[in-house]
């Protein structure tokens, strides 16, 4: 959905009504997370994907049809054997898609929503998908404030509380409610997608191993970072222009900056003076992933250094040292594939094996909520 919505928030601007899909429910091997969208506006143009290309001819058709009739949908897709290539999903997986209109005159607050998405700015929309609430009303909720409705004062309420609990974990899925928002009763299914910040991403080393996993990070989505103390390295030129660059010692500015669970720390320095103190900073803080480019007696000699500086087993235990799976990796194009390989694997829970060597599901079940990345 992130990614879309400036063509929609341009078309939501200009008062063209657009089909939207949501992948609200997955099962087994389903191609995209809930939350995925695909869009067709003016003129039948379609952003976005829902399944990586199963269903999106089905959905395009759904899509319109809403526009026309003003009623939302839900739809499920599944893999069948008489049209698997036609409107079915080849992996074998499921997917449930609220397809819905939107105009200002149905969903007000879209606008709204949107730009404080492309901002930057933490927010969940709350969209009913079933029950006897109107399908496709929507609830968005900002720390500090709500827009549009679910139907019922005690709904909104209720939702409200729980989309803001969402939002402090960057979560996403299905809940249920009473028509009045009663917590014990799931007449009402109500879909809570949170649009937090992007996570960090914080380089140490500019480098040339830097500006490529800078590049990387960038793709992947983080907000990227790049910190070294010598200003002859750390220019902006060198790395990618979405990336910020910083003149500072390393220890110094990663005392000074926020981190939290989401957070990616890849130190690339491989200098005792540099690495010892920021590498005492970065173990004792919340990060997802904390990784050291060197060879391994340089990570046995850093490992010792640490030591020295206080550092417990339990606090070295989080570091990625050597950085990086073993992909063979020699430029720096290829060890910062190496270094995003080992993020996504631990982020999921990935083996880093080859496919051809594991059995079972491709694309892994996902739980009904989780983190949003």
């Amino acid at each position: 959905m992130r990614d879309v919505l400036p063509v929609l928030g341009r078309w939501y601007a200009a008062g063209a009504p657009f089909g939207l899909a949501t992948v609200v429910g997955v099962s087994r091997s389903a191609p995209r997370d809930p939350g995925a969208a695909m869009a067709v506006g003016p003129d039948d143009e379609v952003v976005g994907s829902v399944s990586g290309g199963c269903v999106e001819g089905a959905v395009f058709e759904l899509a319109r049809e809403v526009v026309t009739d003003g009623e939302a949908r839900l739809e499920t897709f599944g893999y069948s054997d008489e049209d698997a290539f036609a409107v079915g999903l080849t992996c074998g997986g499921e997917i449930t898609l609220l397809v819905r209109p939107v105009t200002p005159e149905l969903d007000p607050a879209f606008g709204e929503f949107a730009a404080s998405v492309e901002a930057g700015e933490p927010v969940t929309v709350a969209t009913v998908t079933g029950g006897p609430a109107r399908r496709g009303a929507t609830l968005a909720v900002w720390p500090d404030r709500v827009a549009g409705g679910l139907g019922t004062e005690g709904l909104d309420v209720a939702v409200t509380a729980d989309a803001r609990g969402e939002l402090a974990l960057g979560a996403t899925g299905l809940r249920h409610y009473g028509p009045e928002g009663q917590r014990r009763e799931d007449a009402v299914e109500v879909f809570l997608q949170s649009f937090a910040p992007p996570p960090r991403m914080l380089v140490f080393g500019a480098i040339d191993y830097a500006a490529s996993v800078a590049r990387i990070g960038v793709f992947l989505g983080y907000r990227v970072t790049v910190c070294d103390a010598r200003p002859v390295f750390a220019t902006a030129r060198r790395f990618p222009e979405e990336a910020e660059v910083v003149v500072e010692w390393p220890h110094r500015y990663l005392a000074g900056t926020d981190t939290d669970d989401r957070t990616v720390i890849c130190v690339l320095t491989h200098d005792p003076k540099f690495d010892v103190p920021l590498l005492t900073e970065a173990l004792r803080r919340p990060a997802a992933y904390i990784g050291a480019m060197g060879s391994r007696r340089t990570h046995e000699d850093r490992a010792a250094r640490l030591r020295e500086a206080g550092l417990t087993e339990a606090e070295l235990s989080r570091l990625r040292s050597p950085v990086g799976l073993d992909l063979g990796a020699r430029t720096p194009e290829e060890v910062a594939v190496s270094v995003a390989a080992e993020i996504v694997a631990l982020r999921w829970g990935g083996s880093g094996a080859p496919l051809t060597a594991t059995r079972g599901a491709v694309h892994p079940p996902r739980p009904p909520a989780g983190p949003a990345r």
